[in-house]
């Protein structure tokens, strides 16, 4: 079964996923809607539908993070999504990340000028983005400091720790650059490393993945992934790290896991492990020695972990 097969296939079956999740949406049942949607996005990440619906769904509920992680995703490709901007613009306000509810608002009134809703919003952002940040001028001094906090300070669990260290998060400030879903790809790290690590930083004000940088075609804020020392590899030419991996020859199944840990080129999947890549959904040691051959035909391979002596 060739590659284009294996994904109408995908596409298919995350259409009737969605289908049931709109009834259940209907008949007022959120938590099989949500589940539906969960399971059409797992065999379809491109669908901007489902995805915005269910980030709808959680925004309802008051899950933020998860909200602006699906919105993100939409916001980040052509052709502008008026309402999921509207909507990740207001999820930012709420979240005093005003450049980025800026950012996004300028992008709906870049498209049309006489927007109502992006106009009035924009106005609030304004005037709430300068009494914060004139707040925010007597504690920066502070709070970049704050940044430079080691990881080891912080009162964590074993397992946490431990995941932490071999993701090469030392800081605060690595930390904030992280989001939940490059947390949970990770081997071993669960829901319940994920509580620890979103509870300690609710108590500073703090929110994963806030300080990664910002981007994409509509202006709204794409997650960027941590920054990673790229591994050495001898001769290797600097055009072969930054070659596409959507170029290389990959299953599905592959090629969707780095879409989900959001790598790009071939010095990124370098950069990762692999107990990173076997961490992810559906990514197992079949698709793992199809990444290793591919890597080492470019004479390359995957990061291995610096182990204490």
């Amino acid at each position: 079964m060739n590659q284009s097969t294996v994904a109408s296939i995908n596409e298919r079956a995350a259409e009737e996923f969605f289908k049931k999740a709109q009834e259940a949406e209907k008949d007022g049942n959120q938590e099989k809607a949500i589940e539906f949607y969960e399971r059409a996005l797992s065999e379809n990440p491109d669908h901007d539908l489902c995805c915005f619906h269910l980030a709808v769904l959680y925004d309802r509920r008051s899950e933020d993070a998860k909200a602006i992680e699906l919105y993100e995703r939409i916001c980040t490709s052509e052709p502008v999504h008026t309402n999921a901007l509207l909507n990740l613009a207001i999820l930012y306000e709420d979240n005093n990340m005003y450049d980025e509810a800026r950012r996004c608002l300028d992008a709906v009134i870049r498209t049309n000028y006489n927007h109502p809703r992006a106009n009035l919003y924009m106005k609030d952002v304004e005037s709430a983005r300068s009494m914060f940040f004139d707040e925010d001028d007597r504690l920066r001094g502070n709070r970049n400091t704050a940044m430079e906090v080691p990881m080891s300070d912080f009162e964590l669990s074993v397992r946490s720790r431990n995941c932490l260290k071999k993701m090469d998060i030392k800081s605060l400030g690595d930390l904030l650059r992280v989001t939940e879903q490059e947390l949970l790809s990770f081997k071993n790290f669960g829901e319940t490393s994920l509580s620890e690590i979103k509870q300690l930083l609710n108590s500073k004000g703090l929110r994963l993945g806030q300080n990664s940088e910002s981007g994409g075609a509509a202006g709204a804020a794409a997650v960027a992934p941590v920054r990673r020392a790229q591994p050495s590899a001898g001769d290797v030419p600097s055009e072969i790290y930054d070659k596409l991996v959507t170029d290389m020859e990959l299953s599905v199944r592959s090629r969707k896991a780095l879409q989900r840990l959001n790598i790009q080129t071939l010095g990124e999947l370098a950069s990762r492990t692999e107990d990173e890549l076997l961490g992810c959904k559906n990514f197992g040691h079949t698709s793992l020695n199809e990444i290793k051959q591919i890597l080492a035909a470019m004479g390359m391979g995957l990061r291995k972990l610096e182990v204490e002596s």
